[in-house]
């Protein structure tokens, strides 16, 4: 109800556990996709901002960087001893 209120799709953007342990949401799949990128592919997040880190030295993207740091913020917050 309150999506079609407002625009968003709330459960697209939750991160949900995916097979590779990686928590992703389906909109971030959704474009890693759209850029041929397969998030299976790699063993943990810091491998796929890698990869993803590296398309963008090539070539700028906004959505792609839009990623990159949404995946960076979660791994530092999730992951990170602090």
């Amino acid at each position: 109800m309150y999506d079609e209120l407002i625009g968003i799709n709330f459960d697209k953007n939750m991160h949900t556990k995916r097979e590779n342990n990686m928590y992703l949401s389906d909109n971030q799949i959704e474009i890693l996709r759209k850029y041929n990128i397969n998030y299976s592919d790699y063993n943990n997040i810091e491998e796929l901002i890698y990869k993803i880190e590296s398309i963008l030295n090539q070539d700028y993207n906004e959505e792609l960087d839009r990623i990159s740091s949404e995946l960076s913020e979660y791994n530092y917050y999730n992951n990170t001893n602090k």
